[in-house]
């Protein structure tokens, strides 16, 4: 019988894993973003009247 050239992936099948771990030094909830972009909205709204 004639040999394979096949290869078998790896137990990981070819991805890696990265540290989910880290934590980050400033985490912002959805409600902080949704306010936040609510705020801006205003002070857009405010300097095209005003200015």
């Amino acid at each position: 019988m004639a040999e394979s050239n096949m290869r078998i992936p790896s137990g990981q099948g070819g991805l890696t894993r990265y540290s989910e771990e880290v934590k980050s030094l400033i985490a912002f909830t959805p409600g902080h973003v949704v306010v936040f972009c609510v705020v801006i909205l205003i002070l857009i709204i405010l300097l095209h009247y005003l200015a």
